[in-house]
């Protein structure tokens, strides 16, 4: 059963649309005990919006940039997409996101 104080729990106002979303069913799927718990979620989202925000950036402009010189190189948003994905999966394995449920037999789950 989940705490009353985690029922109140809302998603931070500077969240994305997409990352309020995940933080609602992550809250509502998983039990997350007290104030360090939800301050990694928080991490955990903002760099899935900086990471999405470096996707957008990528999409635009493409992965590959001319320097000063006119030698392409790698867009600046390529490293902080990659780093901020590497933050969110970080603080998720810290939560003990990243584990899926043991099944009860081998393959997918049924319904899937």
């Amino acid at each position: 059963m989940k705490s009353s104080a985690q029922k109140r729990r809302n998603p931070p106002k500077t969240l994305s649309h997409e990352a309020r979303g995940w933080w609602k069913k992550l809250v509502a799927d998983y039990e997350f005990d007290d104030e360090a718990a939800f301050l990694l979620l928080q991490t955990a989202l903002e760099a899935f919006d900086r990471m999405r925000e470096a996707q957008a950036t990528i999409a635009a402009d493409g992965a590959v940039i001319l320097d000063r010189f006119d030698q392409k190189k790698a867009h600046p948003s390529v490293t902080t997409e990659r780093d901020s994905r590497s933050q969110m999966i970080q603080a998720l394995k810290s939560l003990n996101l990243d584990l899926e449920p043991l099944n009860d037999g081998p393959g997918r789950p049924p319904g899937s």
